[in-house]
């Protein structure tokens, strides 16, 4: 279960997990833990970070890309 998903402006996430450290940090397959931004402050916090496997066709990229364009 999600209990909160957050917008953020910056290029990076990395002031908003060392402000809001969650328990549970959650990427998707195409990263490694180490490129991970914030995973050692989550990761020394006690928390986890987890690597979700991409599914085909299922891409958050490609739709902002369709929204853009419609």
């Amino acid at each position: 279960m999600v209990d909160e998903v957050t917008i953020f402006q910056e290029d990076t996430p990395h002031e908003l997990v060392k402000e809001i450290i969650p328990h549970v940090l959650v990427k998707g397959g195409d990263y490694s833990i180490e490129n991970v931004v914030g995973a050692d402050t989550v990761r020394a916090s006690g928390g986890e970070v987890v690597l979700i496997p991409i599914l085909k066709g299922y891409s958050t990229s490609d739709l902002i890309t369709r929204i853009r364009k419609s």
